[in-house]
């Protein structure tokens, strides 16, 4: 087990652990806010590959939006360690609800299912496949609400990514080491779906080659689920992936029509409270019931712009005394504090997000920021690596036993959270107590470089800037969109340029959102920073979609 800590936090328990690593609840010791940390263990610390797939979930996750998935806040990685900040969800898992209460009823299992389908429609839509979808990876709220969690194996649609999953809910096309598809995501909801109505899975073969074959070939059993929904469980687990819904999405539309015909009006609110009585009686394995408050201090380092979620904290900024001890703990080598925020209403928080050394979710549809955050961002060594990133979590009751088709950093038994924020808790934060006089020096910029623009939306976009640097003092980087009507030309500029201050590390990356106010088939995105860049501004240019360049 890890012995390192992320700076800047207090463990207070743990939430779960399995061959990949831990999960534990933990403080923000500046502002009191709970967060679920998960760890990579040791032994898969020292093995590039894993490495790179808990930064690529990391990373996923910072570039998915969603109320129906628990949020990252940062990643962060040192030598001594990797870890993923996220979301604290104050629930247990559907595993636990499972095994401890038994079946749900039809209208409890078709909230779950319909919140489960909303946070895979959210994946599938910026072209996510989860992967894993399972009882574990999702953890229902105290009001019956639920988010998905866990994307440790996922990988962008049409990857072919090998045999990997957890067997009994296993697409067929799966069993085959096929291209990940949005389809395969929603036949593992429907299996979930199935278990939460019958209490057992839909297939349970003595061995993985059995079982393999029941899920390839064997029928699907509709006749043990309620006659109202077996049209829906005879779809979500056609054996073909083009007799599915080839997005969470559509299903969703299917499951509200049914449900609606079956049960009435009020079926979703009547199993939402369903499910709420479920969990109050479990209420000792909460997150919220197992660790208690107490003081805080107010000297937050680093702001991390967050979209509007319910439970979420409040911003966080920070003030003069912030800055001077972070100044000071850049001169003492020490790692210091990690800050994370929920954005405010204001449209200045919700459009942009920058973590040194991490990649993490930005703002919501907004205008950008007319005063970015300048809070400096210390410690560790990242090496930050392409790719879209996911989000964990860890059930009380421990890692799931089922076994994984192939090992990864984050397959089965990996920690899959069962957590979220609740009011801020305890701790208090160790800060230096002498402060030098002297500024630290700012390094040169070796290079800075613009990868993974994206259009996101109608009017929406991301990019994802890396600096190097050859020293650890405090850089400025500064990010400006421009739209045009002419390939190869940045064009004119669209809203107000944001700029990141950062310091205590050697290497930062960050992921911004913008949202577009002026039209143009192109869109560029232009990073450059101060002192300036050894190999010049970096910028990247884009098409956008519904645009068609004769």
């Amino acid at each position: 087990m890890s012995t390192w800590v992320v700076p800047g936090y207090t463990e207070s328990l743990e939430l779960g652990a399995g061959a990949s690593g831990r999960v534990v609840l933990a403080v923000h010791a500046d502002t009191g806010v709970r967060v679920a940390v998960k760890y990579l263990s040791d032994s898969l610390r020292t093995r590039p590959g894993f490495v790179h797939d808990f930064r690529a979930e990391a990373r996923l996750l910072g570039g998915l939006r969603s109320l129906y998935v628990a949020g990252l806040y940062e990643y962060v990685e040192s030598p001594q360690g990797a870890a993923i900040v996220m979301e604290l969800v104050d629930g247990v898992s559907l595993r636990t609800l499972l095994s401890r209460q038994g079946p749900l009823g039809p209208e409890a299992a078709l909230v779950l299912l319909k919140g489960s389908l909303l946070g895979l429609a959210d994946a599938h839509r910026v072209g996510v496949v989860h992967r894993d979808y399972k009882p574990e990876n999702v953890l229902v709220e105290t009001d019956g609400s639920s988010k998905l969690v866990d994307f440790g194996i996922a990988v962008d649609a049409g990857t072919s990514a090998g045999v990997a999953g957890t067997p009994s809910y296993m697409a067929p096309e799966q069993w085959t080491g096929a291209p990940a598809s949005c389809a395969a995501d929603v036949y593992a909801a429907t299996a979930t779906f199935f278990e939460c109505l019958t209490g057992h899975k839909p297939y349970s073969g003595d061995n993985i080659a059995e079982l393999a074959l029941q899920h390839v070939d064997a029928p699907v059993p509709v006749e043990e689920v309620p006659a109202a929904v077996r049209e829906l469980v005879r779809r979500g687990l056609a054996k073909e992936p083009d007799r599915r819904p080839a997005q969470a999405e559509a299903f969703v539309t299917e499951l509200e029509a049914i449900a609606g015909a079956a049960y009435g009006a009020d079926w979703e609110e009547r199993g939402r409270a369903r499910l709420a009585a479920l969990v109050a009686l479990l209420a000792l394995l909460l997150p919220s019931a197992r660790s208690s408050r107490s003081s805080t201090t107010d000297t937050a380092r680093t702001v991390l712009g967050q979209a509007p979620r319910h439970g979420w904290a409040r911003s966080w900024r920070p003030g003069r005394p912030g800055m001077l001890v972070a100044a000071a703990a850049v001169l003492l080598g020490l790692l210091l504090t990690y800050g994370m925020r929920h954005a405010s209403a204001g449209a200045a928080e919700r459009t942009a997000e920058a973590v040194a050394t991490t990649t993490a979710r930005a703002g919501a549809e907004a205008a950008p920021p007319t005063s970015p955050p300048t809070a400096p961002t210390p410690s560790g060594d990242v090496s930050p690596t392409p790719g879209v990133s996911p989000a964990p979590g860890v059930s009380p009751s421990g890692p799931s036993a089922t076994p994984t088709a192939q090992p990864s950093a984050s397959a089965t038994g990996s920690p899959t959270q069962s957590t979220t924020p609740s009011e801020p808790a305890s701790s208090t934060s160790a800060t230096p107590t002498a402060a030098s006089s002297t500024p630290p020096v700012a390094p040169a910029v070796k290079n800075v470089a613009v990868s993974a623009f994206r259009q996101t939306g109608t009017t929406t976009s991301s990019a994802t800037i890396t600096v190097t640097t050859d020293g650890s003092g405090p850089i400025s980087v500064t990010v400006s969109w421009f739209t045009g009507t002419t390939g190869g030309v940045a064009g004119s500029p669209d809203g107000a340029s944001q700029t990141f201050e950062r310091s205590g590390a050697t290497q930062y990356t960050l992921t911004v959102d913008h949202t577009v106010q002026n039209d143009g088939c192109y869109w560029t995105v232009r990073a450059t920073t101060t002192p300036a860049p050894a190999s010049g501004d970096a910028s990247q240019q884009i098409l956008t979609r519904q645009c068609e360049i004769g």
